[in-house]
């Protein structure tokens, strides 16, 4: 089928991945301590999303109330944007970010973003380096409830753009980015400049990889032709 939409994530695949993870998880941890959530049920190196959902559970089974667990949940997503607010001012994109957008462009290629950082994050980047005009929809966490590797974010992307699946692209650094288009059955493209590493892409559903954003602009062009 032909390819009418490539959705990209955003850190580490057209920005550099500069979060500091390890302070943002050890202050959300913290957080949620201090909230009266058992230390046995947190882990520092599962992401800030997969802690909350264990809180929601936990909050759910002893009688907590939903208004509470909002109130932690924001408190722990603000400490979050801090740190990706301080993250987006000292990245830089990532070679061939650029150029890459434009041929996409031209091509007649919709661009979709979906990300896990803040709408204040993602669109003081897409300011800051002036790209915004090339996406059609940008999907932030604030847009959805779950995000990847839920598919939600992906399905609203797609949604949006009026596009299939079967018909899409979705490129990302991450694990979840892969495990997200394996669901949806889209092409699922991994780009090891990020968090994850080229076997663990492979590992949760990559169909390519490719090593750097120009390499993807010739694979694209590969794929539409057959």
């Amino acid at each position: 089928m032909p390819i009418e939409v490539v959705i990209f994530d955003l850190d580490g695949t057209l920005i550099a991945f500069n979060l500091d993870y390890k302070a943002l998880r050890g202050e959300v941890r913290e957080n949620l301590l201090r909230a009266g959530v058992p230390a046995s049920i947190l882990n520092v190196n599962e992401s800030v999303f997969e802690m909350l959902q264990k809180v929601e559970v936990y909050f759910r089974n002893n009688g907590k109330t939903e208004q509470a667990f909002n109130k932690i949940h924001s408190s722990c997503l603000a400490i979050a944007e801090k740190y990706e607010m301080e993250a987006a001012k000292t990245t830089n994109l990532q070679s061939g970010t650029l150029e890459t957008l434009k041929e996409f462009k031209n091509m007649k290629l919709k661009i979709g973003l979906c990300t896990t950082s803040s709408e204040s994050a993602s669109n003081y980047v897409l300011q800051r380096f002036k790209i915004a005009e090339f996406f059609e929809v940008v999907i932030s966490r604030d847009n959805v409830k779950h995000v990847k590797p839920d598919t939600e974010q992906f399905e609203l992307a797609l949604k949006t753009l009026g596009a299939k699946p079967k018909n899409a692209v979705i490129i990302g650094d991450s694990i979840a980015d892969m495990q997200s288009a394996k669901e949806l059955k889209t092409i699922a493209i991994g780009i090891p400049t990020g968090i994850s590493t080229e076997q663990q892409l492979v590992d949760n559903g990559a169909n390519y990889i490719v090593t750097s954003l120009i390499d993807l602009l010739v694979l694209i062009k590969k794929i539409i032709k057959v």
